[in-house]
């Protein structure tokens, strides 16, 4: 007993209690809340397990995504109603009235009961009836008081409304709010929020979008035109796009209008030699690799072998035979000499929050500076791999500036071979500033937020 008693103290209670969707939700919230693990890679891992039904999967995914994508808004709400005693209470707990909450709060379809009652039998397996008489109390309180929630003062505190409303950490929220105003900080704090749509690419070496979209219709896939991509359909919310067999014969992969942007401006050409200084996961290569018609080399480089490896997977799948895998450190490699190089750069990821929500909470204003110094020196490393009258591409899926055009200014004040050729001559206006570079946001364009610039080698 003492031994089980010192095991829930650190809680790292038996696998045996972590059962069905809501259980495994508790469980990864928990991993992601004390480890900072990624929620992706978590979840990746229970679903393919065998545990669970395809329903169950999905109602799992779910969870966690809902939790994390709302998780100070739930915080202020059980925190009022615990009367400032939420704080105090173990992971566990704090998470199973999370994931009921969140069902309350969100889920239309699921009986405020049946939240309830699940939430109190795990907490009472797994720490007891005066834990679960005290989970059972709140909620139930929360739902009698439905229509007259607490909210934030807007007025009094405008940034701790909002980063409790919409649920994003302050120091994100008011480093928005000074660069866009409170109310466009608004819209993109509830795009954010938002469910992500799924966006698939249509593979030119096997089919184009009409016959693609042919094939969704005699299957009931609904979908609808990209208005910024021809070869683009956004396929709303489908679950289990990947067990489909059009995937599997590698008629489409999955890629967000943002990154496919990237490289309508890289302009890949039959016949020429691309770098991909940052390849993995593989969905900008792979499109590479299709608009050059398998024609020409391109060199897919990736640090771990692991990554490299999905890289492979997706190009065997799309029937790509123009790629050369090199598992490096892309920065301290020589590659040769190519007509174009994209440095899709590792960043802070603040333009995907939609699809990784956890990614909010884990970062820290740290991280962009420190980031800023690794994607230099991979500008710098793609410079000196570009022959003369050879193009640069400079990507992340971040909307913060120190990332973006402040690391591309620092990279021009070094290098006056380099300039900026304006995307327009690529992409819709509409993803253009009026430096010449392109800008996605989830508010504005309906896409993933991002950043890509076009950098000519003139000598």
């Amino acid at each position: 007993m003492l031994n089980q008693t010192k095991e829930h103290i650190k809680g790292m209670e038996p696998q045996e209690f972590y059962k069905g969707p809501r259980g495994i939700a508790v469980k990864i919230l928990n991993r992601v809340e004390r480890t900072d693990s990624y929620l992706d890679k978590l979840l990746d891992i229970e679903l393919k397990s065998d545990e669970l039904n395809e329903l169950d999967k999905r109602f799992l995914t779910e969870l966690t995504h809902g939790v994390l994508r709302w998780k100070t808004r739930l915080d202020f709400i059980i925190e009022y109603f615990c009367k400032n005693k939420f704080a105090m209470q173990d992971p566990n707990i704090r998470n199973a009235m999370r994931v009921a909450l969140y069902q309350i709060l969100f889920l239309t379809k699921i009986p405020h009961a049946a939240a309830v009652n699940e939430a109190v039998e795990f907490i009472k397996k797994i720490r007891g009836q005066k834990a679960a008489n005290l989970v059972n109390a709140v909620l139930r309180n929360i739902i009698r008081n439905l229509n007259k929630l607490p909210t934030p003062d807007n007025e009094t505190d405008p940034i701790q409304y909002l980063s409790i409303m919409y649920a994003h950490p302050t120091w994100i929220v008011k480093r928005w709010v000074d660069r866009y105003g409170f109310y466009e900080t608004e819209q993109l704090l509830a795009a954010n929020n938002e469910r992500p749509t799924i966006v698939v690419r249509a593979n030119s070496l096997k089919t184009n979008a009409d016959e693609l979209a042919k094939l969704f219709d005699e299957r009931g896939i609904k979908y609808v035109r990209s208005k910024y991509l021809e070869n683009f359909l956004k396929v709303g919310h489908l679950s289990g796009i990947y067990n489909i067999d059009l995937f599997s014969q590698g008629y489409f992969s999955i890629q967000d209008e943002s990154a496919g942007l990237v490289v309508k401006l890289l302009d890949p050409k039959p016949g020429e030699t691309v770098i991909d200084l940052c390849s993995a996961p593989g969905g900008k290569t792979t499109y590479i690799g299709e608009l050059m018609k398998n024609e020409g080399k391109i060199i897919a480089v990736d640090k771990y072998e692991h990554r490299l490896n999905l890289v492979k997977q997706s190009c065997e799948r799309l029937g790509l035979t123009n790629v050369d895998f090199i598992a490096e450190d892309a920065t301290a490699a020589n590659f040769g000499v190519a007509d174009k190089v994209l440095v899709d750069a590792p960043c802070s990821g603040f333009g995907v929050i939609q699809k990784k929500p956890d990614i909010k909470w884990q970062r820290e204003l740290s991280d962009i500076k420190n980031l800023a110094k690794t994607q230099l020196e991979l500008l710098e490393t793609a410079s000196k791999l570009v022959r003369n009258g050879g193009v640069i591409v400079y990507s992340t899926c971040t909307i913060e500036p120190e990332e973006n055009i402040e690391v591309v200014k620092s990279f021009l004040d070094k290098h006056p071979e380099f300039e900026i050729e304006d995307a327009r001559n690529y992409l819709p206006s509409e993803v253009v500033t009026n430096g010449g570079y392109m800008e996605t946001f989830p508010h504005k364009h309906d896409m993933d937020g991002g950043f890509a610039v076009r950098l000519i080698k003139t000598k």
